[in-house]
């Protein structure tokens, strides 16, 4: 069984042979401390919103949401994205950001974005060339357009999380799917009716971080109770582990994928939404 959707991914090979071709930009999704230490040659470091995310008005490091359109235009504007740029997306962390921001591109309707297949773990362990100075690209002008089917919010969810032509994943840990780790939520437990799969099992756990094989990820889905043909929500804690597991059901052909964005920093924090530990 191959990938359904091939494209979404990019190897270390081809991005190499890629990394002077204007129409492509590279952006190293780790933190800005492990950027200014070594990263991919040519690749723009994200500068704020680790998560994509919208300001905390509490003072917290993110709020609770996407980032506005405005301020994603400036941020996807400022590394160099227009409306024509292929984007190749990467981390050091088994994708869990560079798929946020994968996800936030569809969003904001740029679908011409990519993920680097084992990111910087396989661009290191193949001995491939990094670089610690900074890339500064020429600003574009990027226009964000909100594509509402492939976010849920929490009155979707709501709606729909008991419709049988629905279904819940939960990408969480173990901990937190069975309350054990709250997160610093008011309440614990999850979704009624969610499926549980935590989103890391979906990477080999070598050295290089690849994404599983097209049928290891699906037997891993199958053995979860997540079906092709029904529309899937997925969530976490803030929308970020959420994010990778919709990237994995794409890359395997699953439609009519939501990622539910505020997630349990918004469900759990409710008083009006329900939890089970059943």
């Amino acid at each position: 069984m191959d990938y359904s959707r091939p494209g979404l991914l990019v190897e270390p090979e081809w991005l190499a042979q890629h990394l002077d071709d204007p129409a492509v930009r590279v952006v190293d999704c780790g933190f800005p401390d492990a950027y200014r230490r070594a990263h991919i040659p040519g690749a723009a470091g994200l500068p704020v919103h680790h998560y994509i995310k919208e300001p905390d008005p509490a003072g917290g490091e993110f709020g609770v949401l996407v980032m506005a359109p405005t301020e994603f235009e400036a941020l996807m504007g400022g590394l160099g994205v227009g409306p024509d740029t292929t984007v190749v997306v990467y981390d050091d962390d088994n994708a869990r950001v560079s798929t946020r921001l994968w996800w936030a591109l569809n969003y904001y309707g740029h679908t011409n974005v990519r993920v680097l297949n084992g990111g910087w773990h396989s661009w290191l362990s193949e001995g491939r060339t990094v670089t610690f100075e900074p890339f500064q690209a020429a600003p574009a002008d990027f226009r964000a357009r909100v594509t509402p089917p492939v976010n849920a919010s929490c009155e979707y969810l709501v709606a729909q999380h008991a419709d049988p032509g629905v279904q819940v994943l939960d990408a969480r840990s173990d901990a937190e799917w069975l309350g054990r780790e709250g997160r610093g939520n008011r309440r614990v437990g999850h979704v009624p009716g969610a499926r549980h799969l935590e989103w890391v099992r979906f990477v080999s756990r070598d050295r290089y971080r690849r994404f599983l094989p097209a049928d290891d990820l699906q037997a891993l889905l199958d053995e979860a109770g997540i079906e092709k043909g029904k529309e899937t929500i997925t969530y976490c804690q803030g929308g970020i582990r959420a994010a990778h597991a919709a990237f994995v059901l794409a890359l395997l052909g699953y439609e009519r994928v939501r990622v539910y964005d505020g997630s349990m920093k918004e469900w759990a924090n409710r008083d009006d939404t329900p939890l089970t530990l059943e």
